[in-house]
């Protein structure tokens, strides 16, 4: 491979790399929006008179609780594309300083 080529590869991947590490960051600010949501419900929920608030309250935590899920599920894929594309990077530094010997 050429020095461009790889150069190139190398850009990708740090291209790569800075917009899954913003949607990891985007990610985690979602996640504590929620979290702060579910807080207010939680304290909502004690103040509740009527079964039918109650039960609309814990409909509405079940359905943050799956989305806190999701989210966590999704930072774990976003943290190993991270792994994987440092590692690639680091290979691809590697190769390209060989290539300038």
């Amino acid at each position: 491979m050429s020095i461009s080529f790889t150069s190139s590869i190398i850009n990708r991947l740090k291209k790569e790399i800075a917009e899954d590490q913003q949607q990891s960051i985007d990610e985690q600010k979602k996640k504590e929006k929620v979290m702060s949501k579910m807080n207010q419900l939680q304290r909502d929920i004690k103040l509740s008179n009527s079964a039918s608030d109650l039960n609309s309250k814990m409909s509405r935590m079940n359905k943050m609780k799956e989305e806190i899920k999701r989210i966590d599920l999704s930072q774990a894929a976003l943290a190993k594309q991270l792994t994987a594309k440092h590692a690639a990077l680091q290979e691809q530094i590697a190769k390209n300083q060989q290539q300038e010997k």
